[in-house]
């Protein structure tokens, strides 16, 4: 969840000076790391099982994965809101090279374009979990929480990033899940079939929309709006009008990953925070803001 009128701080990355000494740390474990867990991949059909611990600033997760069907549990010790956004570095790229390329961007402007955004567990209530699953490629990548504190300055810039090393996998693959609901995004909507009920679902999420896009899910509080709860993000000020119940983070165009939910019966929507290449709005604004009913 990134919220919106922040977004202009956040997609710059231009605070991330004071996180240079992290990177060259960040680069010596996953050197070390990475060749005991280039192990064999499990013959399993279940997807691997990767616990992400947030904290306030830190994940505690893995230096290096099996590449494949991959599931991530975000689970949310710290009293603030968290999320997984995760970022693939492309054209060889590494930590050290995202943290050095970040620092000399100007405010306002794009990220590199080797940087892809691959969806994560969006944020759940504090002390809760979100599970989502989908394939990851052998590569480097960034895991980071661009969601900010009261105090407007977003987690990365206080230390919420980390390095992670998909290696090739080398055994039998997982099957991906088998999911009950559909969840199309578009430039600016969502299709959702069938029409969700109360209970534990398993979504299918795909991303055919040209720009990326997030799918922020929240259960209103009685009498309140996703307005009301969009508003809220800009201050943070107060009781939330609304429960956070996680989701996927921005994911890019023709991407696809199923987000386990269980959602008790009430008003709820679905958000999109994420800034629009076009004129920085948040894709709310433009109308990626749904209100739904679960019974």
């Amino acid at each position: 969840m990134l919220t919106p009128r922040s977004t202009a701080l956040l997609i710059p990355f231009v605070a991330l000076a004071g996180l240079a000494s992290c990177a060259k740390s960040e680069k010596t474990a996953n050197t070390d790391s990475a060749a005991p867990a280039a192990a064999t991949a499990s013959a399993s059909t279940e997807p691997t099982l990767v616990t992400i611990t947030a904290s306030d600033y830190a994940y505690d997760a893995p230096d290096t994965i099996t590449a494949g069907i991959v599931t991530l549990k975000l689970v949310n010790k710290g009293p603030e809101l968290h999320h997984v956004q995760i970022f693939r570095l492309t054209g060889g790229k590494t930590y050290d090279e995202f943290v050095t390329g970040m620092k000399s961007m100007k405010p306002g402007s794009p990220p590199p374009p080797w940087i892809e955004d691959v969806a994560g567990p969006n944020a759940p209530v504090p002390g809760g979990e979100q599970s989502l699953t989908q394939e990851l490629t052998p590569g480097s990548y960034v895991l980071i929480c661009m969601i900010p504190s009261p105090d407007h300055m977003p987690h990365f810039t206080k230390g919420m990033m980390k390095s992670l090393t998909v290696v090739p996998a080398t055994g039998a693959i997982a099957a991906a899940p088998i999911a009950d609901v559909r969840v199309a995004m578009s430039d600016y909507a969502w299709d959702v079939t069938p029409t969700i009920s109360a209970g534990k679902h398993m979504i299918r999420l795909e991303n055919n929309a040209e720009q990326s896009h997030e799918m922020f899910i929240v259960r209103l509080a009685p009498g309140k709006t996703a307005m009301d709860f969009a508003n809220w993000t800009d201050t943070m000020n107060g009781p939330p009008p609304g429960t956070p119940m996680g989701g996927a983070s921005g994911m890019k165009k023709g991407a696809v990953a199923y987000v386990s939910v269980d959602l008790p019966a009430g008003e709820y929507a679905m958000i999109c925070f994420l800034p629009d290449a076009k004129d920085g709005k948040p894709h709310f604004v433009h109308g990626m803001m749904k209100s739904f009913s679960v019974s």
